[in-house]
């Protein structure tokens, strides 16, 4: 990486305002999938079609990420355009969002586009869900998080697979959702949750 201490500073500063509920950021996360999911189902995207377009927006995202890792200035303005969407871990690491679509890219490229479709929106609204309950009222620690912030997940996550699923398969695979987004997975939740769901959802309906 390219130091100049100056940007340093500057990012420093930045960063330190990025803490906190974060709002917008939970307000993204849910539109950028179920925008997806939209786009998809109104416009009938087919599947080859939809995996090449996640993936030139991948690429892209990750261009950028790489970029900016490698230099300051540009992590610097990255930190000031994007102040009310980023997080204090972006800073030195890829970007939630670059992991959030290639997190949609596999479970679309792999999975049936209902169960893939499914697990997308979990990852949109469930987890954000219960990172800001959790964050906002969670007292009660569960598995590194919060039961508050659990319990949310939980809930949102079984109202959308009861919509779109069999209830014994929605209520299993929400169950099992909730737990392994207390999982500490080697990379970031926003890359497994939407494939480990599809996974699940595929694997239930298959044994049910």
């Amino acid at each position: 990486m390219i130091r100049d201490p100056y940007q340093e500073d500057d990012l420093k500063d930045l960063v330190a305002r990025t803490s906190g509920l974060q709002g917008a950021r939970r307000i993204l996360h849910a539109m950028t999938g179920t925008l997806i999911f939209l786009a998809i189902t109104l416009l009938e995207l087919s599947k080859s079609f939809t995996v090449a377009a996640l993936l030139g927006v991948f690429f892209v995202l990750l261009a950028s990420d790489l970029i900016r890792l490698r230099v300051p200035r540009f992590n610097v303005l990255f930190f000031r355009f994007f102040k009310v969407l980023v997080s204090p871990r972006e800073s030195d690491h890829v970007a939630s969002s670059t992991w959030y679509i290639l997190g949609g890219l596999i479970a679309i490229a792999v999975f049936r586009l209902p169960a893939a479709l499914s697990g997308i929106l979990v990852l949109a609204w469930a987890d954000p869900t219960a990172s800001y309950l959790g964050r906002r009222w969670g007292k009660r620690p569960f598995l590194g998080g919060t039961l508050e912030g659990s319990t949310a997940f939980l809930a949102v996550a079984t109202l959308i697979l009861l919509l779109r699923h069999p209830p014994a398969v929605a209520i299993a695979s929400a169950c099992l959702m909730t737990l392994a987004e207390r999982v500490a997975w080697p990379f970031d939740d926003n890359l497994m949750l939407a494939p480990a769901c599809a996974g699940t959802l595929t694997l239930l309906e298959w044994i049910v």
